[in-house]
């Protein structure tokens, strides 16, 4: 409004700076707090704001900022050029110059090790002043680049090349560290499908996977990739789902089954209807989760920051100290090379980001690097029941004929066929459990009708079948006497579906969520690693007590709406508890957000429950979980080792080039050789595995 837009547009861009009002600490933050000062400070033209930096204010010298500063993002993008491979080769040649200066196998009049500088400490010094320029960045690079430049200074060129070469050699193995972490779920992104083949009346369109529309008929042929998430219309054929569920062997897929994006289509062509967006589908949710992995949001990354920030103020003062009291300019500059903090920077995001790539292994991908750290500090975790401990759809686990004139076979045969054309869940269920035990689909009724709140009514065979509900039996003049069989099945919380045949009550098919075979082991696994299993589910205590009976959990909380969950949740960390929630439904996100780490569904779960989660448990193969939890204690374990380790390394060699026994070749050799074993001691997250005896140890202590 009031303040002019060269102003507006540089103030919106520009980084927080220290004068800012109390509270006004982002460019969001201080956009309308330029508009209260103007309208009520009445402090100048522009506000408090110009008063306190006029310069600013003019075009000219805002103008020669923003250039300087795409300068400088230019020189960073042509730094990155050529990528590893470029930055391996450098090493290599710095490297054997190094080694031929250090053996003397060079001219008189030049120093080889100059090549190594050239090559591999030019870019430490550009990426120092980059970080200074853009962002004001004092960290590791800046501290490193002085002790370069002053071991030039003082004539120690295979000094500084050494320095270079170690530290290259330092960040390729964190940079090879982070690739080979990523380098399983990076690869979904080249698996995203280009194109889909729409079919319009008799036409095949050949268009972008981007322009599907959602309702879009598509055929998909043998070997081709499946553009969006969809069902399909017709045909039949094999699909290979490896990119979603890790399971190599090909899944049968036939009319009226669901299909996922990215997975392969191996035999049959088959029509199927877009049910998705290309942005929307499966496989481009985990890309976007993938993306969404930042080991450098932790909270424990910040604090080796600052400490390093620290550090480098420090070692700049005991370098100028020791340099006026012992009058050795030599110590002065090891005190600057065995004081770059790069083992104490490293030590967290390199033990995070191998720990994310553990974990994508396993089949789960993490939102936030942090939420590995607060997992480890985790000792109750609570379970919603549908969809995570159990499957999420009904089957029928039971067929009972009460009528003398069938046999549960045919009783199970009249429902199949009966519930063909049915919209109902169950009717569905009945259909497909019916497929899956005979290997056939039933014949379509010759007369069917829904029913709406009781079931449906067929003619099959002749035969007059009624399935559904007691309200239905009973309004056809149908009363079954009491079962005591169909009682118990409820009392285990099972749905029971009332069959009539030609107006005689004929018997009931039960039908259940069920298990996941490996809920039990897990839940006993987490047990011995200390965690405190907890059931939130939304169904009945019959049901929920009947499911936590037979896989071992103890606290049930039932009947649960999704405030409910919010308030157990809080109520267990009001107490200093950390929990975990785990669910997959739109009704469990809130709780997902609430807890101290949510782990969504990813295979099963909704979209809105894999959004709000920390992280997606992307096969949803639950018997990994015990996995994760000793995994982020191993990782905390890790960290405070190498950040132990780093500490003491530092103060070892400061005390000894202080003395004079340490000189700039010595003491680079040995700091950078602790950042490599940091490295290398982070790097072999990426291979663990919990082991029995570490399930059976409750003692891991991560705090």
């Amino acid at each position: 409004s009031n303040i002019p837009p060269w102003v507006w547009t540089e103030t919106y861009n520009a980084t927080p700076v220290k004068y800012l009002p109390s509270g006004v600490n982002s460019v969001l933050d201080r956009m309308p707090c330029y508009h209260l000062m103007f309208d009520h400070m009445n402090t100048g033209p522009y506000g408090y704001y110009s008063e306190l930096n006029k310069d600013r204010l003019n075009p000219a010298i805002i103008k020669r900022k923003r250039k300087m500063k795409k300068a400088f993002y230019k020189l960073d993008e042509f730094l990155e050029i050529g990528g590893i491979k470029k930055d391996i080769i450098l090493l290599i040649i710095s490297a054997v110059c190094v080694i031929l200066s250090l053996a003397g196998l060079t001219p008189d009049a030049f120093d080889i090790a100059w090549v190594a500088v050239v090559l591999c400490g030019l870019p430490i010094v550009l990426g120092a002043v980059i970080g200074l320029v853009t962002e004001f960045d004092i960290k590791a690079d800046v501290l490193v680049s002085i002790a370069l430049i002053a071991s030039i200074c003082i004539g120690e060129i295979f000094a500084a090349g050494e320095v270079a070469v170690i530290m290259q050699i330092g960040s390729l193995l964190e940079e090879i560290t982070v690739s080979r972490a990523r380098a399983g779920i990076e690869k979904l992104v080249n698996l995203t499908p280009r194109t889909a083949r729409i079919i319009s009346g008799q036409d095949e369109v050949i268009v972008q996977a981007e322009e599907v529309k959602i309702g879009d008929i598509i055929r998909v042929l043998p070997g081709e990739t499946i553009p969006v998430d969809g069902v399909i219309i017709s045909g039949s054929t094999s699909i290979n789902e490896a990119v979603m569920t890790g399971e190599s062997l090909p899944v049968d897929k036939s009319e009226g089954d669901e299909v996922s994006s990215g997975c392969v289509n191996q035999y049959g062509a088959f029509d199927m209807k877009a049910l998705k967006l290309s942005e929307d589908s499966s496989l481009a949710r985990m890309i976007r989760l993938v993306q969404s992995a930042d080991a450098g949001k932790a909270k424990i990354v910040g604090i080796a920051d600052k400490w390093a920030t620290w550090i480098v103020i420090i070692a700049l003062s005991a370098a100028a100290l020791t340099w006026i009291f012992s009058g050795e300019i030599i110590r002065a500059v090891t005190i600057l090379v065995v004081f770059c903090p790069c083992a104490l920077v490293l030590a967290t995001p390199t033990a995070i980001t191998a720990a994310i790539g553990n974990c994508t292994k396993h089949g789960f991908l993490v939102k936030e690097g942090d939420a590995l750290e607060r997992l480890a500090k985790v000792k109750i975790i609570a379970f919603d029941k549908t969809g995570t401990l159990t499957f999420g759809k009904p089957e029928v686990i039971a067929v009972k004929s009460l009528n003398g004139k069938y046999t549960d076979d045919d009783l199970f045969a009249f429902a199949a066929a009966a519930e063909n054309f049915s919209e109902h869940p169950l009717g569905k269920a009945i259909v497909a459990s019916y497929k899956e035990k005979y290997g056939v689909k039933q014949e379509d009724a010759k007369v069917f009708k829904m029913i709406p709140g009781q079931g449906v009514s067929a003619k099959i065979y002749d035969h007059q079948i009624l399935a559904g509900n007691l309200k239905l039996l009973s309004e056809n003049g149908i009363v079954p006497e009491y079962i005591k069989e169909a009682d118990e099945y409820l009392s285990s919380g099972a749905t029971l579906t009332y069959m009539a045949v030609d107006n005689e009550f004929a018997g009931f098919i039960a039908l259940s969520d069920t298990v996941r075979k490996d809920s039990a082991g897990m839940i006993s696994a987490l047990k011995r690693l200390g965690i405190t299993p907890v059931l939130l589910t939304g169904d009945n205590s019959k049901a929920a007590g009947s499911v936590a009976a037979e896989i071992g959990i103890d606290d049930v909380k039932s009947s649960c709406l999704p405030e409910n969950k919010l308030e157990y949740i809080d109520e267990y960390e009001t107490d200093g508890t950390p929990v975990c929630m785990i669910g997959d439904g739109i009704n469990d996100a809130p709780a997902l957000k609430k807890a101290s780490v949510g782990i969504a569904m990813g295979g099963a779960g909704s979209d809105i429950a894999t959004d709000s989660a920390d992280i997606a448990l992307i096969n949803d193969d639950v018997k990994e979980l015990p996995h994760i939890v000793a995994l982020s204690r191993r990782m905390m374990i890790t960290i405070k080792l190498n950040m132990a380790f780093s500490l003491t390394l530092n103060f070892v060699a400061i005390v000894l080039a202080i003395i004079g026994t340490l000189s700039p070749v010595v003491g680079a050799l040995v700091h950078n050789a602790g950042s490599v074993l940091v490295i290398i001691n982070s790097a072999l997250l990426l291979g663990y595995r919990m082991k029995k005896k570490e399930s059976a140890s409750s003692g891991l202590d991560v705090n």
